[in-house]
């Protein structure tokens, strides 16, 4: 049986899901279903069969960062064999080196950071403070890639990040550009450091146009992922399956590029 891994996830307390998939409807103005919490992740989950999750939360000020990243922790305590979790860091903190620090001693395998959420841009030397202490500390990134509505992720400010810091295994959400898909296919792909996953994309992807972009990238370097809470895994799985891939690409995207990123085998 194949096995699946979804490669973006958000989760939050069962106190504050509520208001924080309200915030993420209103920002992008898309009607979601899910309710942004562990138990419902999984349940959403089974119904595709994934094997593992990527999870994650975002801090939107320098002080929810200790206390997200203890969550993420004791999310992935609480499901040791099917979760590995990033943390978060944020462009104004007081103690960037030390942040990082603490999430590394709390078990989190990465870091996951929203430049629009955040709102800083990633050409900018905010940005280069997070990728001085993740290139130092020799693990992956996550970073949500495009928006047509600001100028804190798209292509441009994308590329001198990953020039810059060519040592950091960087994960380009939404085929690395959301809304501008073509446009950062055009200036990333064939960028050594560069993955991308295909999150919130298909939705407004022909099947023929997401061949393209994963074929400009390379199978090898797309990662399945569903954006939860943003959309459910039998939709998502229902665009993917329409894309004509091999069975060795559908391999590689659903689980065997994330599983060595992650180091799971």
């Amino acid at each position: 049986m194949q096995k699946i891994i979804n490669a973006h996830c958000h989760i939050y307390p069962d106190k504050i899901a509520e208001k924080a998939v309200l915030g993420i409807r209103d920002f992008y103005d898309l009607d979601m279903s899910l309710n942004g919490k562990l138990d419902d992740l999984i349940r959403d989950g089974n119904k595709v069969g994934v094997t593992h999750y990527l999870v994650h939360s975002v801090a939107t000020t320098p002080k929810q960062v200790k206390s997200i990243n203890e969550f993420i922790a004791e999310a992935v305590n609480t499901h040791p064999d099917i979760f590995t979790g990033f943390g978060t860091l944020h462009p104004d903190s007081d103690d960037m080196q030390g942040d990082f620090d603490y999430l590394i001693e709390l078990g989190l395998k990465g870091v996951k950071v929203h430049p629009d959420f955040q709102q800083f841009a990633m050409n900018e030397d905010r940005a280069f403070k997070i990728g001085e202490v993740v290139s130092k500390g020799q693990v992956p990134m996550l970073v949500h890639c495009g928006d047509f509505r600001y100028n804190y992720s798209n292509p441009e400010q994308i590329k001198p990040f990953l020039d810059k810091f060519p040592d950091i295994t960087f994960i380009g959400a939404h085929f690395a550009g959301w809304s501008v898909w073509q446009e950062a296919t055009r200036q990333l792909a064939g960028t050594p450091n560069l993955y991308v996953d295909l999150s919130s994309s298909l939705y407004d992807l022909s099947p023929e146009t997401a061949l393209e972009l994963i074929h400009a990238y390379g199978s090898d370097r797309v990662l399945w992922g569903t954006d939860y809470p943003m959309w459910e895994s039998d939709s998502e799985m229902e665009y993917f399956n329409k894309i004509n891939l091999t069975d060795k690409e559908k391999s590689q995207i659903l689980y065997e590029n994330a599983a060595k990123i992650l180091n799971l085998d």
